[in-house]
């Protein structure tokens, strides 16, 4: 199993760079409109042992990363607000329409999906649009997947002390060294972005930022965890050898996207900009012209 789980990372990571690397905006937005809609299949085939999920609902909702892609960031999030209503009249309509059949468990169980995998993963195509969208993009990626193999590794190897009931292979060692080697692994991939890719990323910013993603990252992972244990079912699908399904893989990834985007939307919007005329995330470069003193 650990083989398969390596194997995988080892032939993921270079198809994930590739897209990173060569893919425009639309090749990057159909790849999040994919991988979106077959999480939401998993999602489905999950509960469906509980629930009857209305799932032409749940698959309706990705539209949220279409319009992601085509519209202006301020319309898109109009769009979500105006189309919230809609969707619970879609959700309610089928419990009329049925006489009771469909029953408000089942829209409950279809709201969460809709929350969790189209709306959150519009997030991941909302961070795209920010000033050093394809950084940022790639940064949710290194937070979310350095804090899973650190957890991982050391909480194999070390840990003693069980975190919680919800996933009872996570330890307190594991979860502690997820956080710190999110931080590390980020603080050197802005280093890297600031010597190759022109950007003044705050050192000591991105790793209280990174800190505390990689703690939503590991909250992302247990929400992941008490649904699939809440339905009965290990993983949400086999579809990635070692790590089951797309969604299990990505469940703490799409979990930090919106909070991510809330951190940099806000610092943006409150003058404090991203690169090269600082305050905050990024470093105030020495190049203004000194006053000649007569």
């Amino acid at each position: 199993m650990d083989l398969k789980r390596v194997l995988t990372t080892v032939l993921g990571l270079p198809i994930v760079a590739l897209l990173f690397v060569l893919g425009n905006e639309y090749v990057i937005g159909v790849a999040v409109l994919i991988v979106s809609i077959i999480s939401m299949y998993e999602y489905f085939g999950a509960v469906k042992k509980v629930a009857k999920p209305i799932q032409w609902v749940g698959y309706l909702s990705n539209l949220y990363i279409v319009g992601a892609m085509f519209l202006e960031t301020e319309k898109i999030l109009h769009f979500v607000a105006l189309s919230i209503p809609v969707v619970m009249l879609l959700l309610f309509l089928n419990v009329i329409l049925t006489d009771m059949k469909i029953t408000f468990k089942d829209v409950a169980y279809t709201l969460v999906g809709i929350m969790y995998v189209p709306f959150f993963f519009m997030f991941l195509e909302l961070v795209r649009k920010l000033e050093f969208g394809k950084i940022l993009f790639a940064y949710t990626f290194v937070v979310s997947w350095s804090t899973d193999i650190f957890a991982y590794l050391i909480g194999k190897h070390f840990g003693k002390h069980k975190f919680s009931k919800i996933s009872p292979k996570k330890s307190i060692e594991g979860c502690v060294a997820g956080a710190i080697g999110a931080v590390i692994v980020s603080v050197i991939y802005m280093a890297i972005s600031n010597n190759y890719w022109g950007t003044e990323f705050s050192y000591s910013m991105i790793a209280i930022v990174s800190l505390g993603l990689s703690i939503l990252s590991q909250i992302g992972d247990f929400v992941a965890s008490s649904v699939k244990r809440f339905v009965d079912v290990k993983d949400y699908g086999n579809l990635l050898p070692g790590h089951g399904g797309m969604l299990d893989r990505l469940d703490s990834l799409v979990f930090i996207a919106p909070f991510l985007y809330m951190i940099f939307m806000w610092f943006r919007i409150g003058t404090v900009s991203f690169c090269k005329r600082t305050v905050s995330f990024c470093k105030k470069k020495r190049s203004f012209h000194k006053k000649k003193r007569f």
